[in-house]
């Protein structure tokens, strides 16, 4: 196993939870779910794709923000999981 800690299941909290579900999960379970729900909801910046345009659930993992990039999107995640 590559790095067993990368791939153990951590607990959503009860905002990030609406998006991604309350089972715990591996982090790259949760990003792939993430996108899952941007591309869904077609939030993904028609202009420049690095960018995410958070609607209200969104915007509640991204401590308020209504744009956040792909890369700042992991850092907002580490705030809601346990």
């Amino acid at each position: 196993m590559a790095n067993s800690a990368f791939m153990k299941s951590v607990q959503p909290d009860a905002v990030l939870a609406e998006i991604v579900g309350t089972q715990p999960i591996p982090r790259p379970e949760i990003v792939k779910k993430m996108w899952d729900y941007i591309r869904k909801n077609g939030l993904q910046d028609k202009v420049n794709k690095r960018n995410i345009n958070a609607d209200d659930k969104l915007k509640a993992v991204f401590g308020g923000k209504s744009q956040v990039t792909m890369f700042e999107m992991a850092k907002h995640i580490s705030n809601h999981v346990k």
